[in-house]
């Protein structure tokens, strides 16, 4: 089988249930081996990368990121351009966001085993995403702002690996973030999830400078009911 992407590694059905088989293993036993998390993705998500490929198809801005396939890097965004934007900004808040978390968005795995260039785009898309996702939610990166942005990406994407997220992460729950979750972020991240527009088919990259409130109006995402620390 020839290579289709820059990273692709071809394989058989055999070797995708190997593959499958020993990265949700591991994945359960080392949940923190983010190579393992990101080749069970690939493996049991192709159903997935198929529904975000036909919904984003159906979308103006969707179908012109499928024909541009924009990369998000420290070597494809102008940091000190969001840097100089006023503040609420979504370009502003997203490097925010960044500079609050301690995290780089180099930090995200390449697709390898979807068999499919566009699909594997949409997964590499998806991955790129995320943090922007934790920004126009307004979550942070423990595991309650984590769940809460796994609830809405599985509900719009269908993704397992999400699904699987945000049904057995509040396990690891402590007691305050329970009642937290109970009390207001389970049902505001299902409403933002079935409420919202499509994420993925939003070119983020071209709404920099606009408001976050303007933003989240314009694509019905529901405000976060409070900051989590």
């Amino acid at each position: 089988m020839n290579l289709l992407y820059n990273g692709h590694i071809p394989t058989n059905s055999l070797q995708k249930l190997i593959l499958t088989l020993g990265s949700s293993i591991i994945s359960i036993l080392d949940p923190t081996r983010d190579d393992m998390v990101a080749t069970l993705g690939e493996t049991i998500g192709i159903n997935a990368a198929r529904y975000m490929q036909r919904k984003m198809h159906k979308n103006d801005e969707g179908k012109q990121i499928l024909t541009e396939k924009p990369i998000i890097n420290s070597s494809t965004i102008n940091f000190n351009y969001l840097a100089s934007l006023p503040q609420n900004t979504l370009g502003k808040s997203y490097l925010d966001w960044y500079n609050n978390n301690n995290v780089s968005p180099d930090t995200r795995k390449p697709v390898h085993f979807i068999d499919d260039p566009e699909l594997s785009y949409i997964i590499r898309r998806n991955r790129d995403v995320h943090d922007l996702l934790h920004t126009v939610l307004g979550m942070p990166t423990n595991i309650l702002g984590e769940v809460c942005v796994k609830w809405v990406e599985a509900i719009q994407t269908g993704l397992p690996m999400c699904a699987l997220s945000s049904l057995f992460g509040p396990l690891r729950f402590n007691k305050r973030q329970k009642k937290l979750y109970v009390d207001y972020y389970l049902n505001w991240a299902v409403n933002c999830g079935y409420n919202s527009n499509f994420l993925m088919a939003i070119y983020f990259e071209k709404y920099w400078e606009e408001s976050l409130k303007s933003f989240r109006k314009r694509h019905n995402i529901q405000e976060p009911p409070l900051i989590i620390k």
